[in-house]
């Protein structure tokens, strides 16, 4: 989930104004969060990324027999 739909509970404005300590504490947290080797690509495409990893195994593991 992306942090600029999100909502504070603590001041009802969203995360991404960052008015309250709580909203900058998500903000922050939530792009710490964000910064692994995948964190910029959508769900489709590391979707797409494993049938291609899926179907280069199957073809090395066919190969092999």
């Amino acid at each position: 989930m992306t942090y600029d739909r999100l909502v504070c509970a603590n001041c009802a404005a969203p995360v991404t104004e960052g008015r309250c300590p709580v909203c900058r504490a998500s903000r922050e947290r939530m792009r710490e969060q964000g910064q692994g080797p995948f964190a910029g690509l959508s769900p489709v495409m590391l979707a797409a990324l494993l049938v291609v990893f899926l179907g280069a195994l199957a073809l090395l593991a066919h190969q092999t027999v």
